[in-house]
């Protein structure tokens, strides 16, 4: 009886586990980016792979449980040994998978890392430090102003450290705290950290990308749906980090250029 108890009991959790992820994939948030379909067709054909070999093997161990119980009238269990080949087989099963399912989800990958911005791409330089976010908009000369550190300056206003007086392209740049993109536009933010290791996550994007020092990364998108949604720091990076997040805004063509606008004369 208590082979069988154990047996029903893995079975049980099994269900309850595969329901619990099943719904989880069911209930992911507003997909509002080009690349969202392709993530999430990812994500539901990884926990549909995982989903059956987990349960597979939850249920051959309830089997075995079973099967080989002790038997009444002190009769020992039942053994049985090793089969190379059994276990050669499922090793090479789930190392396919594996492998199969990154092959499917690099393209996806690749093209938000990978390659040339696309044409006319929205270029916008993300700062992450603690425990706040700066965006810089290159001004109507596209070009970004270089990054002088010894003038970085939050309470004046100067994350970026700008040379506004002696570099002509610094004097156009917009700074902000909030992140404001235009919709169904390709675009590049640059990603750095001032400090320590940060996170940009927002869900409603599908975008999460660490924020590393020393480091600048590109991370291309296209925003498909208007809103505002919040930029939150996954990554730990102090005492202040539930404080680390920001709003962000797709607007669409002409809002987006009227709030450059208002913050390039503020």
């Amino acid at each position: 009886m208590a082979a069988l108890a154990f047996a029903l009991l893995l079975v049980l959790l099994t269900a309850v586990s595969v329901a619990l992820f099943g719904g989880h994939a069911a209930r992911l948030p507003v997909d509002a980016s080009a690349h969202g379909p392709a993530l999430d067709h990812q994500l539901r054909l990884t926990l549909a792979a995982g989903g059956v070999l987990f349960a597979a093997a939850q249920l051959a161990l309830a089997y075995a449980v079973w099967r080989h119980r002790a038997r009444a009238h002190g009769v020992a269990a039942r053994a049985r040994r090793a089969h190379a080949g059994l276990e050669a087989l499922w090793t090479l099963a789930a190392a396919a998978l594996f492998v199969g399912l990154g092959t499917l989800g690099y393209r996806v990958w690749a093209a938000m890392y990978l390659g040339p911005a696309a044409p006319g791409a929205v270029q916008i330089e993300v700062q992450g430090e603690q425990f706040a976010y700066s965006f810089r908009y290159p001004g109507p000369d596209g070009r970004f102003g270089p990054i002088h550190p010894e003038r970085m300056d939050d309470a004046a206003g100067n994350p970026f450290g700008l040379d506004r007086q002696r570099d002509a392209d610094a004097r156009d740049d917009v700074v902000t705290a909030t992140l404001a993109v235009p919709v169904d536009r390709p675009l590049e933010l640059l990603l750095r950290s001032r400090d320590v290791e940060h996170s940009f996550y927002v869900p409603e994007l599908r975008l999460q990308q660490d924020l590393l020092p020393g480091t600048e990364l590109p991370l291309r998108f296209t925003a498909t749906r208007t809103g505002e949604y919040e930029i939150v720091c996954t990554q730990l990076c102090g005492l202040g980090h539930h404080r680390m997040h920001a709003p962000l805004k797709v607007m669409t063509a002409p809002d987006y250029e009227r709030w450059l606008q208002q913050q390039a004369a503020q």
